[in-house]
């Protein structure tokens, strides 16, 4: 039925909410006028439509939850004669989103308030390994998983960049975010970037970063480390070979003296 009704956007900016996950909050929401006799309450999440939450109609005081929120026992409304507020207990990162208070009357539907809700640790980050060994001539694959959160419509860019001791970074490779390698569900996606016949000029720190809504946000970086332990192996096996000889030497210089003096 909403689908017939005239819809007003909300004219004030919308309010930041920013807490942590476990937390409880409540999100007000008044009665514009003695004329609005119903109240909704819509969810929307970036990338998607508004979906409505519940239904308030003040006259009977009698609410409704629609949808999936009917059996979310986190999300509650706590009705009065001069609005309902929606409270939503246990945060998660799901509920990152924008939340919407709108006033009916007649034909008209008034979004009054709107809440974008960041839930902490729902926003981008990247996670990198801290260190990977590599051999010369072999290959390696180095690993980026992006967090999107709340952000995740999966319009963002993924960059590879290597610092090798140099003041510049190099650009080594870049991946487009709308492709099967984002999980929607969790808001994540993986991204991998492969090196074959790597020899020791291609050590260094190599980042994972991420461009997305005009920033670009740098992972702390993977460090590829050379092994060593064949050269090391090689290299005592030396040592112990001229140390051996040095001992055998000695010995053979004494028994010589000792010989001589008797």
């Amino acid at each position: 039925a909403l689908s017939f009704w005239r819809f007003i956007p909300i004219s004030s900016e919308t309010n930041f909410i920013l807490v942590k996950p476990g937390q409880n909050l409540t999100l007000p929401c008044l009665q514009k006028d003695n004329v609005s006799p119903t109240i909704y309450w819509f969810k929307q999440t970036l990338g998607e439509k508004p979906r409505l939450i519940c239904t308030y109609r003040i006259s009977s005081e009698d609410w409704k939850f629609v949808n999936d929120f009917k059996t979310n026992p986190r999300f509650q409304l706590h009705p009065g004669n001069k609005g309902a507020n929606l409270t939503i207990s246990d945060l998660e990162l799901s509920d990152s989103a924008t939340y919407y208070c709108a006033n009916q009357y007649l034909n008209v539907v008034d979004f009054t308030e709107g809440y974008k809700v960041i839930v902490e640790g729902s926003g981008l980050t990247i996670d990198q390994p801290a260190s990977q060994s590599i051999q010369a001539g072999g290959s390696v694959t180095l690993n980026c998983t992006v967090h999107t959160g709340w952000t995740s419509d999966g319009d963002h860019t993924v960059y590879w960049f290597r610092n090798s001791g140099q003041s510049q970074l190099g650009l080594m490779y870049s991946h487009t975010g709308r492709n099967k390698q984002c999980e929607r569900k969790t808001n994540t996606c993986f991204y991998s970037f492969s090196m074959k016949n790597l020899n020791t000029s291609q050590t260094g720190t190599y980042y994972c970063a991420v461009a997305a809504c005009g920033h670009i946000l740098f992972g702390n970086g993977t460090k590829l480390l050379l092994k060593y332990h064949f050269i090391a192996t090689w290299i005592f096996t030396i040592i112990v070979v001229i140390l051996l000889t040095i001992s055998v030497y000695m010995t053979k210089k004494r028994n010589s003296h000792h010989s001589l003096g008797n």
